[in-house]
């Protein structure tokens, strides 16, 4: 038996409990504790000098889960309007997204789903570059950067 929750809130964690009749050997229960987190998003500041490889971590600070195991995208925010760059399947080849005029052939994916961006440019300047981990359908980890390019 299974107790199906939809639209769920922070409002549904708490102790449940299923009990049925059983004959001859009289009634049983289980018990589970349910903690329903809500999304969070963790946010970064990368700074690079131009002409060096940008790096940003796909979430930084989730080493204990194995992100590779799990789909994923990176996009850029693009004046308010969310343009993906690359998104990566488990066991599958990276797909790039080349259809960017500003990022075309400068993304690769490195390891631990790192987002690479060589050469950075001056107009990458104050971009945000986002990571999405889809761990279930209704559970994405994400992590923002904004990248700061400086001159030399």
């Amino acid at each position: 038996w299974t107790l199906h929750l939809k639209n769920v809130t922070v409002s549904l964690s708490g102790q449940y409990e299923c009990t049925f009749a059983t004959y001859p050997y009289g009634t049983k229960a289980a018990k589970i504790q349910l903690i329903v987190k809500e999304e969070e998003e963790q946010h970064y500041l990368k700074k690079v000098w131009l002409n060096e490889t940008l790096e940003i971590p796909c979430l930084e600070d989730k080493t204990s889960e194995n992100s590779s195991t799990y789909p994923l995208k990176w996009l850029v925010d693009e004046n308010g309007r969310k343009e993906e760059l690359v998104t990566k399947e488990p066991s599958c080849p990276a797909v790039y997204r080349n259809s960017s005029v500003l990022y075309g052939q400068r993304v690769l994916l490195g390891f631990n789903n790192a987002l690479k961006v060589y050469p950075p440019k001056i107009t990458d300047d104050g971009k945000v570059f986002s990571c999405h981990v889809l761990y279930h359908p209704e559970r994405v980890q994400k992590s923002s950067t904004t990248v700061r390019v400086f001159g030399k």
